[in-house]
């Protein structure tokens, strides 16, 4: 049975389902801060579309983990419904035809939800923009709207790359993209929370270059993380500090890093080696060392900084790294568990909020006194 990869009939019934889930939300949002400043109910705003981004960030791991991600394989729809049960049939004939395979009613289900959840974000972010907007002609301290703009671009941006993961049948760089797509979302509203209630951070100089500078490790590191999960490579190891009983076992480093691919195979259309699975988890074990020793560096850092701040940040940055360790570590040594590996998800997009958050209170800092320095003439 065929059926259309992109199929646009039910997208006015998706967008509607989407704003029905966002007025929860909203709702609870206005009868909470019903007496507050538009200002301050625009910083409630940013932060609840925070969390229930962190929220969708997790489940987009879980419809990863339990191979979901092609529980209904067109979009936005489901076999042209807009939702499961309009394609029971549908769903019915392919799960009889392959019990095991990509389309069942639960993964159809999960598949779903994930993009509910995704459109009622999209519809919140929506809302930010046009409240951020309004509030430019009053008197109030509140970010450049041109912020929440950049943040609906993206979070569009990111609905293109969820339909290409659909279309493209979980095509391993564009899967990839997308994790990095939803952690640069949860980034993006990290630092506007910041600007609503402005507390620069003093940061040296050298002390801000190494911030960017395990920033950037934890891209690249969440970057290679994304593609363990997207090549289901994290079983090619299954011990540890060794992997297959080996300090340096067999590995395809080219094949590995392949990027023009599809699941599974070569550029060439052969199955994918087992050593390039191992090289791809040997990889990311490699990079997680580098970064845990930036990291711990930057801790230490933080900490002898003298100031309040900067040493809370040193607490939680050294705890995030535990806990990204020891669920890591699960990972591999247990199995590859649903709890775990969601759990190391969560951890990174934890530690790429607090990372955006120390990064905005620095530089506010620094944008405050370079506007010190313009008005003294200095």
């Amino acid at each position: 049975m065929s059926t259309d990869l992109i199929d646009l009939a039910p997208l006015a019934h998706m967008a509607l389902l989407g704003s029905v889930i966002a007025l929860g939300p909203l709702a609870w949002l206005w009868l909470r801060h019903r007496g507050a400043s538009p200002t301050r109910r625009l910083h409630a705003l940013t932060l609840l579309t925070l969390f229930l981004t962190f929220d969708l960030v997790l489940f987009g791991a879980f419809t990863r983990l339990t191979d979901s991600g092609l529980g209904c394989p067109d979009w936005p729809g489901c076999y042209g419904s807009a939702s499961p049960l309009g394609a029971r049939d549908e769903i019915h004939a392919a799960q009889s035809a392959q019990p095991s395979g990509p389309v069942t009613q639960g993964k159809a289900w999960v598949e779903m939800l994930h993009r509910y959840v995704a459109t009622a974000v999209g519809v919140l972010i929506t809302v930010m923009a046009a409240m951020s907007w309004w509030l430019r002609r009053q008197p109030a301290h509140a970010p450049s709207p041109w912020w929440a703009t950049l943040t609906l671009a993206w979070v569009v941006a990111q609905g293109a790359f969820g339909a290409l993961t659909v279309t493209m049948k979980l095509y391993p760089a564009i899967v990839t993209l997308h994790l990095l797509g939803g952690l640069g979302l949860l980034a993006l509203l990290a630092l506007q929370d910041q600007a609503f209630a402005p507390r620069p951070m003093r940061l040296s100089r050298g002390l801000l270059a190494g911030v960017w500078v395990v920033a950037g490790l934890m891209l690249a590191q969440v970057a290679l993380g994304g593609w363990v999960s997207t090549n289901y490579a994290v079983l090619a190891c299954g011990d540890f500090p060794t992997c297959q009983g080996q300090w340096w076992p067999a590995m395809d480093f080219p094949h590995a890093f392949t990027l023009r691919r599809e699941l599974g195979v070569t550029a060439a259309g052969a199955y994918l080696p087992f050593a390039a699975l191992t090289a791809i988890h040997v990889a990311h074990r490699m990079v997680a060392v580098v970064v845990l020793v930036a990291l711990a560096l930057l801790t230490w850092r933080l900490h002898g900084s003298g100031d309040a701040g900067p040493r809370r940040y040193a607490v939680g940055l050294a705890l995030l790294g535990l806990w990204q360790l020891a669920s890591g570590l699960s990972n591999v040594v247990l199995g590859w568990p649903m709890v775990a590996a969601v759990a190391h998800t969560g951890g990174a997009a934890v530690l790429t909020m607090a990372l955006a958050s120390l990064l905005a209170r620095a530089h506010l800092r620094v944008a405050a006194s370079a506007q010190r320095v313009q008005v003294l003439g200095v």
